[in-house]
């Protein structure tokens, strides 16, 4: 992969508030909210998100993403190999972060304690 395109995406998603990269990932960058992974890039370019199965099938019906190249369920791919492909990548990491944080906000209602940053 492009190493530009990589760091355009990460200064991007690292300036999400609570949001991680996680260390010591020779083949893949993994982005986390908290403990819960927003996504990753391989390699070769290739960004995997899990969406619940509605979004999922959305996203590959519009063309947004495609499924999955292991066909894991719920997980869509994209091919991030030129500049045009980089606001479609963060469209769909930013619908993860959102995605997470929604959730998170849930678990503290919840649990009735207050939100913190993570």
């Amino acid at each position: 992969m492009n190493d530009e395109l990589l760091a355009e995406i990460e200064r991007e998603v690292l300036g999400w508030e609570g949001v991680r990269k996680d260390p010591d990932r020779s083949q893949v960058a993994l982005y986390r909210l908290g403990r819960r992974q927003i996504g990753h890039i391989h390699h070769d370019g290739v960004a995997d998100l899990t969406f619940p199965r509605e979004t999922h099938d959305e996203l590959i019906s519009t063309g947004k993403a495609d499924p999955h190249r292991g066909r894991f369920p719920a997980v869509v791919s994209y091919r991030i190999h030129t500049q045009k492909d980089v606001p479609g990548a963060l469209e769909l990491f930013r619908l993860s972060y959102d995605r997470a944080k929604q959730s998170a906000r849930r678990r503290h209602a919840r649990s009735g304690e207050e939100e913190v940053a993570m």
